[in-house]
């Protein structure tokens, strides 16, 4: 894999890393994510994750790992259908991260769903742990994507799986067209 080069930052003119630029958006936006993310996807990214968690049902993980975890969506999802003894969500935003965990409390889940400060490029776990790691939009905020994809793939076991949800361009018409439009006058910048 080709060592990633250029890093693409949200905001090109602040001198912090991509990382913290990051962090520091989602910490701003935590507490109307989910219903922006759900309003501004017309709800389509419920659709996407339950297809993605579909994907695991043969391999019945019991341990996962949720890289960039935000809110929980992915992992509550997971819990819902795959039914696993335990998840663990890491994130790099603090604030992501207290809406998940009040979440996460509301639901009684604090025995199967933890969540933690952390990303995919130091991932505090020993090599070999999880049966399933999964990552539902966040691969595009890594701040190095090799490095980021070998932090993953070291805390997966021999036989695990990794399933990533994240965008991209669609090359079909009218879904691309329709894309195009959606992406530039419909979604903030």
């Amino acid at each position: 894999m080709a060592e990633q080069t250029n890093t693409i930052k949200p905001y090109k003119e602040r001198s912090e890393d991509k990382k913290t630029q990051v962090a520091s958006m989602f910490d701003n936006i935590s507490p109307t994510y989910d219903f922006l993310n759900h309003f501004l996807s017309f709800g389509i990214d419920i659709i996407w994750r339950k297809k993605a968690i579909a994907s695991l049902k043969e391999l019945q993980p019991q341990l996962m790992l949720d890289v960039a975890t935000g809110t929980g969506d992915f992992a509550f999802e997971a819990l819902k259908r795959l039914d696993p003894k335990k998840i663990i969500g890491v994130d790099i935003s603090s604030g992501m991260l207290e809406v998940a965990q009040e979440k996460i409390e509301k639901r009684n889940l604090q025995d199967r769903f933890e969540v933690q400060l952390g990303d995919s490029e130091h991932l505090p776990f020993q090599q070999d742990t999880f049966d399933a790691v999964t990552v539902a939009f966040g691969v595009r905020n890594f701040e190095n994507l090799s490095a980021g994809l070998a932090g993953i793939h070291k805390v997966l076991r021999p036989g695990g799986k990794a399933v990533i949800l994240e965008f991209s361009n669609p090359k079909n018409f009218p879904i691309k067209q329709l894309y195009g439009f959606y992406s530039k006058a419909i979604l903030p910048t």
